[in-house]
């Protein structure tokens, strides 16, 4: 579809900056609104986008809604579920309440495409997973771990007003694997990053990361290539966990998964390390893409897992 008006929530993001500027090289005739509730800095100056901050709240996403008439809306403001990004409360009253506002508002406002990010995380990380989760399979991360839940249920949410809403909007989920880069700080990232940080001797699974610029890519097609449903966003290459510790190259610590979490509530004054993922360095949670490829080919990803992780290290 030809985007002319994009909404673009949690613009302060590092993924959300260089999928702007990815929007930019890609639709020339663009105008991008990025919202954020954050302060909005470090961001070059451009003719084409415009900042703002505010409270998301219907009042002010509403008055957006109104005066813009946004062909097409990209969702990345969801709070992220790591001791660091705030309580439960203030995690559901955005990803939640805040979303849901955004997906009527979208209806009511007639916008052609909404795009939102999602995670694997929902899926879990489990000893009876199969090797490659398909998006059909059951999101079983809130389980075992509460923090997680509210990302379950915004996933679940935006799944069911997407089905039911089809005929009238098109709406894409994607659920991408471990996203990493020089400008991401996500949990991943600062555990692969973070010297000492215990590594279980007696597990070793696989996992599947995404340099930033090929995730940002994946997004813009999004809105050309995807049909409305959800997409697992993943290349073919996987590595384990210690071969993507050892191209890191930060010295770790080796020990029984027993002793992981002990050494993780040491190291929360250095590092908010969200017990959650302990599960995934422990059990698989890996994904099939085949209906991502089959949508948009399957040469879209510039780096491959190792490379993404080799250029982490430069950082």
């Amino acid at each position: 579809m030809s985007i002319k008006n994009i909404l673009i929530i949690g613009i302060q993001g590092a993924l959300a900056k260089i999928t702007a500027e990815l929007l930019i090289k890609t639709h020339p005739n663009i105008h991008i609104l990025g919202v954020d509730s954050r302060g909005i800095e470090n961001f070059s100056n451009h003719p084409q986008i415009t900042f703002q901050q505010m409270k998301y709240n219907r009042t002010n996403f509403e008055k957006l809604f109104r005066e813009h008439h946004f062909d097409s809306v990209l969702h990345l403001g969801r709070l992220g579920h790591s001791p660091a990004m705030g309580n439960i409360h203030k995690r559901i009253d955005i990803n939640l309440v805040g979303t849901n506002t955004i997906l009527e508002l979208a209806q009511k406002f007639s916008t052609k495409k909404v795009v939102i990010l999602s995670t694997h995380h929902v899926y879990g990380a489990l000893a009876d997973n199969p090797m490659f989760l398909k998006e059909d399979a059951p999101l079983r991360a809130s389980f075992k771990h509460a923090e997680l839940r509210d990302v379950v249920e915004m996933d679940q949410m935006c799944t069911n007003w997407m089905w039911k809403n089809q005929n009238q909007i098109e709406t894409v989920v994607l659920r991408p694997a471990n996203i990493i880069g020089p400008q991401i700080k996500n949990a991943i990232t600062q555990y692969l990053k973070t010297p000492y940080a215990p590594i279980p001797i007696d597990y070793n699974p696989m996992f599947q990361f995404i340099h930033e610029f090929d995730m940002a890519t994946i997004i813009v097609k999004a809105f050309d290539s995807l049909k409305t449903g959800i997409y697992n966003v993943c290349s073919d290459d996987i590595v384990s966990l210690h071969e993507a510790a050892e191209i890191i190259d930060v010295k770790k610590i080796k020990v029984p998964i027993i002793a992981v979490e002990q050494l993780a509530r040491f190291l929360t004054p250095v590092w908010k390390f969200p017990l959650y993922l302990i599960d995934y360095i422990k059990y698989p949670s890996t994904l099939d893409n085949s209906e991502l490829k089959k949508n948009i080919g399957p040469d879209v990803f510039r780096f491959t897992a190792k490379e993404a992780l080799e250029l982490l290290k430069l950082n």
